[in-house]
């Protein structure tokens, strides 16, 4: 506790950082001021009534940070955009031309980020328009005409584009990734009521599982602190180099390869695309085809967050999108070259090709560890609710997974400016 506050307290010392943390606690009030205005036409008393009894819906509102529940504006949340970086993310690996563009530096990320953008926009409308029809087929906005239908849909669009926009504007003048903290500031603002009720879920059953549900989120908050922290040190020696009378080099240091190199982004992007079945049966199931109706029941059976076929599916998504986030960001073959551009070698490795198939091993090593260790965090939740009976505690789980990751993860982009900043200061006296 002591290391996450302190960057903070530390971060306040100093104007410029002191700004970007206002911004972003600004940016935060915004952001929960819309969550509570509700899109008009809804009836939301039987909007909370179906919440309750569909695992799936409530689901989907603790991702949204309770925006769902209350019908907001931003009901939809930043899943469409999500979706949108995965396809913009595989189609990367797909066509050659995306992928020359995300090696162009900073404009050809710019370029990528435009074009999920866009990809957004037809996300959102879809998801909007499935979000009404089961609403409607639940009659509980039965008596809305199409203009008024269609109004929703569009409002609900624009809010999923207001949260994209206030993630991007944390992300340039705040702290952190603004999208994972929009997300984090959703949970923990659904939070304290899923402790309620998970609380009150175990004192009306037993002691012991009240007991159970706080050892396992003890266990949990302090593994995802391990596995976070936990880094695969390679050491680097530079050759010495004479120049005149000079001898320049001959030092070591050494390249820290984290186990969770990708950090929360692949549960979010495994929740995300793990929910999409389920909400294209829930609207399939509206419709007045039986044929369809049929397959689409089945789709929602398969992927009912209690089945076995829905947490193997989970599991897996958050491993391969552990190693598929890794390789996009952590690159052995630049990193080699890097190396060796700077007279640097890995002791017993020969300089180039070697230490890049070698770095290449290292990581696949430690990411299966990590990726491993996500995906059993991912559903434990589940598997332990099964065991004591508490319906809440497999949304808290995956819950507390991102709070402690982007926590960490913030905490170290104040660490990593506060020292930029030290050594700006030293550099100036100098």
């Amino acid at each position: 506790m002591n290391r996450i506050l302190k960057p903070i307290l530390n971060a306040f010392r100093i104007p410029d950082l002191r700004k970007k943390i206002i911004f972003t606690f600004l940016i935060f009030v915004v952001f929960r001021l819309a969550a509570h205005i509700p899109v008009p036409g809804v009836d939301l008393d039987a909007l909370k009534m179906l919440f309750s009894r569909n695992q799936f819906l409530g689901l989907l509102d603790i991702f949204s940070g309770g925006t769902l529940a209350n019908f907001s504006i931003i009901a939809i949340g930043l899943s469409p955009y999500i979706n949108a970086s995965i396809v913009l993310q595989l189609l990367t690996m797909v066509f050659p031309k995306l992928e020359e563009l995300s090696k162009e530096g900073e404009l050809g990320r710019e370029r990528i980020n435009q074009y999920t953008r866009f990809l957004t926009v037809p996300l959102a409308i879809f998801q909007s328009a499935g979000m009404v029809a089961i609403l409607k087929k639940q009659q509980i906005i039965s008596q809305l005409k199409i203009l008024d239908l269609i109004l929703i849909i569009i409002t609900m669009t624009a809010g999923c584009l207001l949260l994209m926009w206030l993630g991007e504007l944390i992300t340039i003048n705040g702290i952190g990734n603004g999208i994972s903290l929009l997300i984090f500031g959703g949970i923990v603002g659904r939070m304290p009521v899923s402790l309620i009720q998970t609380i009150s879920v175990a004192e009306a059953t037993n002691f012991f599982n009240l007991l159970v549900f706080i050892i396992m989120s003890v266990v949990v908050v302090a593994a995802i602190c391990f596995v976070n922290e936990a880094t695969r040190q390679i050491n680097i020696s530079y050759a010495k180099r004479i120049s005149g009378r000079r001898i320049y080099g001959g030092s070591s240091t050494h390249l820290p390869l984290r186990v969770n190199q990708a950090g929360v982004i692949p549960i979010i992007f495994a929740v995300s695309l793990v929910l999409i079945p389920s909400m294209v049966s829930s609207y399939l199931q509206t419709v007045d085809n039986q044929k369809v109706v049929g397959i689409a029941s089945l789709i929602n059976r398969f992927f009912d967050p209690n089945s076995i076929f829905y947490n193997l599916i989970y599991f897996t998504l958050v491993i391969v999108f552990t190693f598929f986030y890794t390789s996009v960001t952590f690159n052995p073959q630049k990193i080699a070259e890097e190396i060796k551009k700077y007279g640097g070698f890995i002791p017993g490795i020969r300089p180039g090709q070697p230490t890049a198939d070698f770095l290449n091993y290292i990581l696949t090593r430690i990411t299966l560890a990590g990726a491993v260790f996500l995906g059993l965090i991912a559903i434990l939740p589940s598997v332990a609710r099964s065991l004591t009976g508490i319906t809440t505690m497999m949304i808290g789980g995956t819950g507390i997974l991102i709070v402690v990751s982007v926590v960490l993860e913030t905490s170290k982009s104040l660490e990593s400016q506060l020292l930029m900043r030290n050594y700006d200061g030293f550099l100036k006296e100098g």
